[in-house]
């Protein structure tokens, strides 16, 4: 099974209609959970500490709702960058030898706490670019997808 927690909720229209596409062309591989928590208002008044503090309450109900079996990937902009190939390759490692349950985290705007840096299995950057929350759900469950497709030796990765 994959699972996506984030913090935040999708709102608009054609970003859900992507997430639901991916979602149905995902259902002859694997079982998919999409877990949505509340993210904290962080205006950009607030010092350090107030962030962090804000980190670790999002950090709090993100990992409320991972289990203890599960293999945590981390979406971090200090991660390790990976080719759609290695990405394919890693998800039938860990599915075959560590854990049929891996759930990936996408934190709140202002990045992880500890505590979920702390709970992390493995940091994984998408791009050196930045992209919004909902942006970042979409291509995480393409490149799932994708890796499915070069598992199975489908053309849709040409």
């Amino acid at each position: 099974m994959i699972k996506i927690v984030a913090v935040g909720k999708i709102k608009e229209k054609f970003s859900k209609a992507q997430i639901e596409e991916f979602e149905k062309r995902l259902r002859p591989f694997t079982r998919l959970e999409m877990i949505e928590v509340a993210d904290e208002i962080a205006p950009q008044t607030n010092s350090d500490a107030q962030n962090e503090q804000v980190k670790e309450k999002e950090g709090e109900r993100l990992l409320s709702k991972i289990k203890d079996n599960e293999y945590v990937i981390l979406l971090d902009l200090w991660g390790e960058m990976i080719s759609s190939e290695k990405f394919a390759e890693k998800l039938e490692k860990l599915q075959t030898y560590q854990s049929s349950n891996i759930t990936f985290v996408i934190a709140g705007s202002l990045g992880p706490g500890k505590n979920i840096y702390q709970r992390a299995n493995y940091r994984w950057k998408l791009s050196d670019l930045t992209f919004t929350h909902q942006m970042t759900r979409i291509l995480v469950l393409e490149q799932i997808y994708r890796a499915f497709m070069i598992l199975n030796h489908n053309p849709y990765h040409k």
